[in-house]
C-alpha cells in the first residue's frame, strides 16, 4: 500500500489537534465568562453527539455554517433543560470560535510522528473545519511549519468526502493519488473520501472503538511508523 507514497495528507481535528480536550477547556472558559451555572461534564455528554450529527449535516450541505454554530448549542442546552436566550447562544457561539483556537493540545506523539515523516515525505492538511479557525489552531500548537499545503472546505466550496476537495488538495500539492495517503478519524469523510479518488487511506480510531471495519486502522499516531 505504501511503497510509492510521497505525500501524506492529514485531517486536523480529532487526528492531530485534540479537539475534545481543547473544546472542553473552551466551554469551561466561556461558561465562566458568561457566568452560566452549567456543569461542563453534563453539557458535553449531550453536546458531543449533537455536534457530531450537525457536522454530518454540514458535510452533506443540509445545514449552513451559521445553523451549525447556533443549532448545536441550542439543542444541547435544551437537552439539559437549561433556559438560555438566543442572544446568549449567539454570543457563546462567537466566543467559542474565538477561544477554541487559544488552546493548543495535540494528540500524544503528534510532533514526534510529524518530525519522523517530514524527513521522507511532503505533508499536507485537508480539513472541513472553519477557515478562520484552522490556521490559528496550527499556529497555536506549533504545527504549521510541518505542512507544505493546507486545504480547507471553505476554499473549495465543498467538504470531505466530496472528491473535489481531495482533487483540489492533490493539485496544489502537485501530488498524484497513487503516491498519496490520507490519515484521518472519519471513516466517511477521510478514509472513504480518499479511497474514492484513488488515494491510500488510514483510519485513526483514537477512541479504539471500531474494531470491525475493513480499513487499515491505527489507534495511536506512533503506529504510522509501521506503515510509512
Amino acid at each position: 500500500m505504501t511503497k510509492d507514497i510521497e505525500h501524506v495528507f492529514f485531517d486536523l481535528d480529532h487526528t492531530l489537534w485534540d479537539f475534545d480536550k481543547n473544546s472542553k477547556l473552551t466551554f469551561e472558559k466561556i461558561f465562566d465568562i458568561h457566568k452560566l451555572n452549567v456543569h461542563t461534564h453534563r453539557f458535553l455528554e449531550v453536546y458531543e453527539p449533537i455536534n457530531f450529527e450537525y457536522w454530518k449535516l454540514y458535510r452533506e450541505e443540509k445545514v449552513t455554517k451559521s445553523e451549525l454554530r447556533y443549532g448545536r448549542l441550542k439543542k444541547a442546552f435544551d437537552a439539559i433543560n437549561f433556559f438560555i436566550s438566543d442572544t446568549t447562544i449567539n454570543d457563546l457561539s462567537e466566543d467559542y470560535i474565538t477561544y477554541l483556537t487559544t488552546f493548543n493540545n495535540v494528540f500524544d506523539g503528534t510532533h514526534e510522528i510529524l518530525n519522523y515523516l517530514k524527513k521522507d515525505y511532503q505533508l499536507h492538511i485537508i480539513t472541513n473545519g472553519f477557515e478562520e479557525a484552522q490556521e490559528k489552531k496550527l499556529e497555536a500548537s506549533n504545527l504549521k511549519s510541518y505542512f507544505n499545503t493546507m486545504t480547507n472546505s471553505e476554499m473549495v466550496g465543498v467538504k470531505k468526502p466530496n472528491p473535489r476537495i481531495f482533487n483540489f488538495a492533490l493539485n496544489i500539492a502537485n501530488a498524484r493519488p497513487e503516491n498519496s495517503i490520507m490519515i484521518g478519524d472519519s471513516l466517511e469523510a477521510d478514509v472513504q473520501g480518499a479511497l474514492n479518488v484513488g488515494m491510500s487511506a488510514v483510519y485513526f480510531d483514537y477512541k479504539d472503538k471500531d474494531h470491525k471495519q475493513p480499513y487499515h486502522r491505527i489507534t495511536k499516531l506512533s503506529e504510522i511508523k509501521d506503515i510509512l
